[in-house]
C-alpha cells in the first residue's frame, strides 16, 4: 500500500505571499507620490532618509517581491508532486501535474481577462481623467485615454486581451507585464516535475540546481532562477536525510538561517536608482561585478538573489515560519492575486481622486509668442489629506479584494472546471493514477 504523503507545509508560504503582495501596493505607492526612495539617498551629497536606508527600504522595493511570487510558484506547484515521488507514487504525481497545468491557464487567465475588462469599463467613461492630468509621473504613463469610437473601445479592448500575453502590454493595466512571466514559469515548473519525477531525489537535486544556475547565466533574472529556488526548497523540504540533520544541529540552523535571512535582507535593498549615492550599495555594486554575469541588470539581480537567500532562510528558520503563519498574515496570503490585480486600477483612479481631486491645474503663463501655456499638472490637495488617505485605501483596497475572492474567484474556477469537463476525457475525470508507458 503506497503511503499518504505528508499534508502540505505551505501555511508559511502564505504569509510570505501576503507580505509581498502588499509591498507590492506600497512600491507603486511610492513610484506614484516619492519616487525619491527609488534612490539610497536623495543625492550624492545628501543623506538619506529613513525609508531610504538599508533594511528599511525593502517597506518601498517591490522588484523582490515579484521574484518572491516566482519562488512561491515553483514551491507550492511542485511540492505535493514531489512528496508522491518520494512516496513511490510517481505516476499519481504525473496525473496531478498534468490537470494542474490544464487548469493553471483558466485559474491564471481567467481573473486577469476580468480585471482588464472592468478596468478598460472605467476608462471608456473617463475614471482615468484626473489621473492623466495629475503631478505624478508613474500614475500619469499608467492611465490611458478612453478610445475614440465605440467599435474602437471594443477594439482596444480585444487587443490588449491578447498583447497581455504576447508581449506583456496592456495598456489598461500596465502591471499586468508580469503575468506572462509567472505563467511560463509556471509552465517551467511542470515541465520540470514531468521530466523528474522518475529521477532519483539526490539527482534531482542536482539537476534543479544545475537549471538554477543555467537561468542564472543566461539573465532571467525576473521569473526563471526564481522558480527552480521554489522547486529545489520544496525538494529540499521533504528530504527526510536533510530535515534530519537540520534537527540534530539546532544552533547552526538557527545561526545559518538567521544569517541567510540578513543576506537576504540586505540583498533586497539594493537600489533600483543612483546605488552610487550611498557606500552601502556603492559595495554591492562593485559586488555584483564579481557574481553577476556581465551585462545583466543588477537591480532585477539583487532582488532575485535576495528573495532567493531569504526564502531558504525562512524554511530553516523556525521563529520566522511562525511569524508568517500569523492568521493575519496568511489571510492577506488568500488575498495576494487579487490584491495585485486590482491595487493599480484602484490606485489611479479612488487614490488619486481622493489625493489630487479637489485641486486645480496651476497656469503656467504665456510662451514667448503671449500665447496660453498648457496648465500645470494637478497638485496633491493637502498633506494631510496623503496621512489620512493612505491607511484608508489599504483598509478599502482589502475589503474589495476579499469582495472579489469571495465573488469572482469562484466564478473564474466554476468556469476552469466547466470547460474542464468539457474538453477532459472520462477516465481523466476521476483522480485515479495516469500510467504512462
Amino acid at each position: 500500500m503506497t503511503p499518504t504523503p505528508p499534508k502540505r507545509d505551505v501555511v508559511w508560504v502564505d504569509g510570505l505571499r501576503g507580505i509581498a503582495s502588499v509591498l507590492v501596493v506600497t512600491a507603486h505607492i511610492c513610484r506614484s507620490l516619492a519616487p525619491h526612495l527609488l534612490s539610497p539617498a536623495m543625492s550624492d551629497k545628501l543623506p538619506p532618509t529613513l525609508l531610504q536606508l538599508p533594511f528599511i527600504r525593502c517597506l518601498v522595493m517591490g522588484r523582490a517581491s515579484v521574484a518572491i511570487f516566482a519562488i512561491v510558484t515553483g514551491y507550492v506547484n511542485s511540492l505535493g508532486p514531489l512528496k508522491k515521488s518520494r512516496a513511490g507514487n510517481a505516476d499519481a504525481a504525473l496525473s496531478g501535474v498534468a490537470k494542474s497545468t490544464f487548469r493553471r491557464f483558466g485559474r491564471f487567465m481567467i481573473p486577469a481577462v476580468v480585471a482588464t475588462v472592468f478596468s478598460w469599463l472605467g476608462c471608456q467613461f473617463g475614471a482615468y481623467d484626473i489621473a492623466r492630468v495629475s503631478d505624478s509621473q508613474w500614475i500619469r504613463d499608467t492611465s490611458p485615454e478612453s478610445s475614440t469610437s465605440f467599435a474602437g473601445a471594443f477594439y482596444d479592448l480585444f487587443k490588449n486581451l491578447g498583447t497581455t500575453w504576447i508581449d506583456g502590454f496592456n495598456t489598461y493595466d500596465r502591471i499586468q507585464w508580469t503575468l506572462t512571466y509567472l505563467l511560463k514559469g509556471s509552465m517551467m515548473t511542470y515541465l520540470s516535475l514531468f521530466a523528474l519525477v522518475y529521477v532519483k531525489p539526490r539527482w534531482r537535486m542536482l539537476i534543479i540546481a544545475g537549471m538554477f544556475y543555467f537561468k542564472w547565466k543566461s539573465g532571467d533574472a525576473l521569473v526563471g532562477f526564481n522558480i527552480f529556488c521554489g522547486i529545489f526548497l520544496a525538494d529540499v523540504s521533504v528530504d527526510g536525510d536533510i530535515a534530519s540533520f537540520a534537527a540534530a544541529h539546532p544552533f547552526f540552523q538557527a545561526v545559518g538561517s538567521s544569517i541567510l535571512i540578513f543576506l537576504g535582507l540586505l540583498f533586497c535593498s539594493y537600489p533600483e536608482e543612483n546605488p552610487e549615492w550611498a557606500r552601502w550599495s556603492t559595495k554591492l555594486l562593485h559586488f555584483g561585478y564579481w557574481i553577476f554575469p556581465s551585462g545583466v541588470e543588477f537591480s532585477r539581480y539583487y532582488p532575485g538573489l535576495g528573495a532567493d537567500v531569504l526564502a531558504a532562510g525562512v524554511m530553516f528558520n523556525a521563529t520566522a515560519k511562525k511569524l508568517l503563519s500569523l492568521r493575519f498574515l496568511c489571510w492577506m496570503g488568500k488575498l495576494s492575486w487579487p490584491v495585485y490585480l486590482l491595487h493599480a486600477p484602484l490606485i489611479r483612479t479612488v487614490l488619486t481622486w481622493v489625493l489630487f481631486g479637489a485641486s486645480v491645474r496651476p497656469p503656467q503663463g504665456k510662451d514667448q509668442n503671449g500665447n496660453d501655456l498648457p496648465p500645470g499638472w494637478l497638485p496633491i490637495a493637502n498633506r494631510w489629506v496623503v496621512f489620512f488617505a493612505l491607511p484608508l485605501f489599504y483598509v478599502f483596497l482589502y475589503r474589495v479584494a476579499g469582495l472579489w475572492a469571495s465573488y469572482v474567484d469562484p466564478w473564474c474556477t466554476n468556469v476552469t472546471q466547466r470547460f474542464e469537463d468539457l474538453v477532459f476525457r472520462d477516465d481523466a475525470k476521476v483522480d485515479k493514477p495516469l500510467l504512462l508507458s
